[in-house]
């Protein structure tokens, strides 16, 4: 029998986009969407191919260098995880300095896209970044730590209508609240994946936290959202783009009930990662409703 053959050093390269999580657009489509629908509300209508630009760009940079921090605050905690324990910096394959200079770049050129907007939308990319680096360290005591992602994640709404209308909104806080709820519902899908891990190692989550009531509360978290985004969006008069785009919403959030009520770790996974397609609908139809108006 013939010896096997070692597996080839992966390049650098590929340790980073993997690092980036750059093979898993699920984790900044999720962020995309409830950011362009900030940007067409605030702009009412296209906002013109500068913010878009900057907005979508912006979002994939501001997240993978979250990637990059939760990595290296994680680092010892992921070694316990099945999901995570060859993840670059856990397995040794990247440094800690190498990780955080990649996450630095990767800050400073989002930071240099907002620069290129009001001065409103640079002020509020500051705290942005704070609660980007502080939201991997709130799982050590803070019992929903998910709810202060969902602070982190949601600072493009706001940063949007800066940036559109040097101010944020009624509109654009509503908004913030009703994307708060849906990363509530969608990252305790994600936690529901990790809790037995979780619970072994000390990590605090919403799974854990929520208990018995996890998939009942994920059922509502979704309901708040869906309720908030049509309240406050009724009044822009969208017509039935945006009532269908809410429609196909409704029945994804109905389909990810069917997804996680048996709590398995293949059934959660599968919820939290066609998520974003939640956001997508309601955006697709806010968009084709401001352009048939």
């Amino acid at each position: 029998m013939s010896a096997s053959i070692p597996a080839s050093p992966r390049s650098k390269l590929s340790l980073y986009l993997d690092l980036i999580r750059f093979n898993r657009p699920a984790g900044w489509l999720v962020l995309v969407w409830p950011t362009l629908v900030a940007l067409w509300v605030a702009g009412q209508g296209f906002p013109g191919w500068h913010l878009l630009v900057v907005f979508v760009l912006g979002t994939v940079l501001t997240r993978s260098a979250g990637c990059t921090i939760n990595d290296i605050a994680d680092r010892d905690f992921d070694r316990h995880v099945k999901r995570t324990t060859q993840r670059p910096i856990t397995s040794g394959q990247i440094s800690v300095r190498e990780a955080a200079m990649v996450g630095l770049v990767l800050t400073l050129v989002a930071f240099g896209l907002v620069l290129s907007t009001r001065w409103e939308a640079v002020a509020w990319s500051v705290p942005a970044v704070l609660f980007t680096i502080l939201y991997p360290f709130t799982k050590r005591f803070f019992a929903m730590p998910q709810a202060f992602l969902g602070i982190a994640f949601n600072f493009g709404i706001v940063i949007a209508f800066a940036a559109v209308t040097g101010e944020v909104n009624a509109t654009a806080w509503t908004l913030w609240l009703a994307n708060m709820f849906l990363v509530l519902a969608y990252d305790t899908e994600y936690a529901m994946v990790d809790r037995d891990d979780d619970l072994k190692i000390g990590m605090k989550t919403s799974a854990i936290t929520l208990g018995r009531f996890d998939v009942a509360a994920i059922m509502l978290f979704f309901a708040l959202c869906w309720g908030l985004i049509a309240w406050v969006l009724a009044p822009y008069q969208l017509g039935w783009p945006f009532w269908l785009g809410m429609g196909v919403a409704a029945a994804q959030i109905v389909w990810h009930f069917s997804l996680i009520k048996d709590r398995t770790r293949e059934g959660c996974f599968v919820a939290f990662s066609k998520s974003h397609w939640i956001g997508a609908a309601i955006f697709a139809g806010v968009a084709l409703g401001f352009a048939l108006k």
